[in-house]
């Protein structure tokens, strides 16, 4: 959320489009209903559930590899400085998060994840996409097991968002941060293997950005579909209904979960729910389809953005202006969902609250502004990264 400076080009415009719709599809999540009053999965619960976030989180690895060289990584005393300044920038996004679990907006605020994610992907940052890729591969793979096989000697989740009141028991923080919250981040880490290694990548390229859509596309399908397949099977389904014996059946369990798991599945649960593909669930193929969907969507903003002419294209810089400073608009939509600050969520709350983003957003880009959360941050990261280079502040 803590993006580079506002972009240039038009590639990067694409870059800022699909931080805007990520920023867009979280707003969503928290507004609207999950389900339509028929019971059926909402149109928005489909398209942005667990797919929102995770695109955030693919963003953040995106922004990290601009940060540290682009396609080739920073070495040396220039490549320690920037990383002191990425640990600066993940401090505070973390301790952002932390004041920001503080007012009773009933979201899981990402946040101090998000921070996590950004000090756990600094021994990363001087690799190439090739071996970024494998990694992200086998991380989709181990994590979730690693994850399974642990959180049953771990404290419970505390509370949805962190708090400041939790560094007292900093050991309960550092496990819900890592494997027991909402968004554990020894899982996600997948998705920032991934943005890397998109960053890494020469993202002016129509191949590139063509290749980024056609296989993230085919990710998210084939996962999807051969979760189903998996969880359909009788052994399979018994082994998940033994820990939701309330539920009469696979069908009846696998629309349950559909809405999402909250980080993980059961505690102590049969090792088939590393089966599912449910939102939040952090099982692989879970990972897979989002990881999938998320390539897509900066694929396809890219793709798009690439063809227009330099008028359309800072016209779309200004409309979605918003994905140049999520961590102000993110930090100002959990404000703005507490009770006190905003009327009540429903569909006409929703509007309101995507014309209040988009808007302020679009004057901040078209005054050649930067949000003012992301120019304290960048401040503060460059002051550290500019002191450990030995370079005088220009």
């Amino acid at each position: 959320m803590a993006a580079p400076a506002a972009p240039r080009t038009g590639r990067l415009v694409g870059l800022d489009v699909a931080r805007c719709l990520a920023l867009l599809g979280m707003v969503a999540t928290h507004v609207l209903d999950a389900r339509d009053p028929d019971g059926t999965i909402s149109a928005a619960q489909w398209l942005a559930g667990g797919r929102a976030s995770a695109l955030f989180a693919v963003l953040a690895g995106v922004s990290i590899a601009l940060v540290t060289g682009r396609r080739e990584p920073v070495r040396g005393r220039a490549g320690w400085a920037l990383r002191g300044g990425l640990v600066v920038r993940a401090l505070l996004v973390a301790g952002l998060g932390l004041l920001l679990g503080i007012p009773d907006s009933g979201l899981a605020v990402i946040l101090t994840y998000y921070g996590v994610l950004f000090l756990l992907a600094l021994p990363f940052t001087g690799l190439r996409t090739g071996p970024l890729l494998w990694l992200a591969v086998g991380w989709v793979l181990v994590a979730p097991v690693v994850s399974h096989l642990l959180r049953p000697h771990l404290p419970e989740r505390g509370v949805e968002s962190p708090q400041p009141d939790q560094l007292g028991s900093p050991g309960r923080l550092l496990s819900e941060l890592l494997l027991t919250g909402y968004y554990p981040a020894l899982p996600w880490l997948a998705y920032v293997l991934l943005g890397l290694a998109i960053g890494r990548a020469d993202l002016a390229s129509r191949r590139v950005q063509a290749l980024l859509a056609g296989v993230g596309l085919a990710v998210a399908v084939a996962a999807t579909q051969v979760s189903h397949a998996l969880t359909r099977q009788a052994d399979v389904v018994a082994g998940l209904l033994r820990d939701r014996p309330d539920l009469d059946g696979g069908p009846a369990l696998l629309d349950e979960i559909s809405t999402g798991m909250y980080g993980n599945p059961p505690r102590d649960g049969s090792s088939d729910w590393l089966l599912v593909v449910a939102p939040h669930s952090s099982t692989p193929f879970d990972l897979a389809q989002t990881m999938g969907s998320a390539a897509l969507v900066i694929g396809a903003c890219l793709l798009v953005v690439g063809t227009l002419g330099r008028v359309a294209t800072r016209a779309t810089a200004i409309v979605f202006g918003a994905g140049t400073m999520t961590l102000t608009l993110y930090s100002l939509h959990v404000l703005l969902h507490t009770e006190d600050v905003w009327p009540p969520d429903d569909a006409a709350g929703f509007g309101r609250h995507v014309a209040v983003l988009v808007v302020i957003g679009a004057v901040f880009v078209a005054g050649g502004l930067r949000g003012p959360l992301e120019r304290l941050v960048s401040a503060a990261a460059g002051a550290v990264s500019r002191r450990l280079a030995g370079a005088r502040p220009s």
